[in-house]
């Protein structure tokens, strides 16, 4: 079956499973403030107007690298303040550790008012900022300072919002960004996304604004590629550790590992394509 087709009768039959209520004064959720109501989601993924049941506590308290992994295949749901929803599929996670993790905000033990989100419950978002203007988004797990980068989402609903947001944060005339660069990288989600600063420390089971639902085409192992975090500089033996997850072949995560893939294949984890 095409993915699309795939795609589409998975979320019906995940629609009539729900607990929730369609929300029909939210009739207009796509349509921008000026009154225009033409389609604002992704070709790969028809969203209906009825919410999904969200990831509750339980999901979220497991181990570090178990989450990360676990991560692939949920969505991410963002509610802007105008009512519109973006809906993103995560398709790229790193783990940090914690206090053993050279690579990790945490390493040490060490707890500062930074990283402080890093040993609320698991659940909890850490969100801090690089270069002085962009910004990544985190989710604490079990264990003591440890948390998931999310580093990449598939776009599904809100295309449009996200162009705008990312648009906004730059200077001057930009040109129109193609679906796949929308979310492909930690920065440009959270830029898509509309995550600053004043989302560290929300709880993604509780916030109204941020939350989690469960994705229905969720990924195997042999569907999975584990490779090296990007970015972590000289941090030893942990630079080298498979710390960083993706689906293999999908187009919207943000740094493909082929040898890796390779490898993996050679060891029989999935076959070569």
């Amino acid at each position: 079956m095409p993915r699309k087709r795939k795609l589409l009768a998975q979320l019906s039959a995940l629609q009539s499973n729900s607990s929730f209520p369609p929300f029909d004064a939210l009739e207009n959720l796509n349509a921008t403030p000026d009154g225009d109501s033409s389609p604002k989601s992704s070709k790969y993924f028809a969203i209906e107007k009825k919410k999904f049941s969200q990831l509750e506590d339980d999901f979220f308290n497991q181990p570090c690298i178990s989450l990360a992994k676990s991560f692939l295949g949920q969505i991410l749901v963002r509610k802007l303040p105008d009512g519109r929803e973006l809906w993103g599929r995560i398709v790229e996670t790193e783990a940090y550790l914690g206090g053993e993790d050279e690579a990790s905000h945490s390493k040490g033990g060490k707890q500062t008012q930074r990283n402080a989100a890093m040993f609320m419950k698991p659940g909890t978002l850490y969100v801090y900022q690089i270069y002085g203007i962009y910004f990544c988004v985190n989710v604490s797990s079990q264990g003591e300072g440890a948390a998931v980068l999310l580093r990449s989402l598939e776009p599904l609903q809100g295309l449009d919002a996200m162009r705008e947001l990312r648009s906004a944060s730059k200077k001057g005339p930009t040109k129109l960004l193609k679906d796949w660069q929308l979310c492909n990288g930690p920065s440009k989600l959270c830029q898509a996304f509309g995550i600053d600063k004043a989302f560290d420390q929300r709880d993604l089971t509780q916030d109204a604004a941020i939350w989690m639902a469960p994705g229905h085409d969720l990924p195997g192992e042999q569907d999975v590629v584990a490779t090296t975090r990007i970015g972590i500089g000289n941090r030893g033996e942990w630079a080298q550790k498979p710390l960083r997850f993706y689906l293999r072949g999908n187009k919207f995560v943000s740094v493909v590992d082929k040898k890796r893939e390779r490898e993996m294949a050679a060891m029989g984890h999935f076959s070569c394509s």
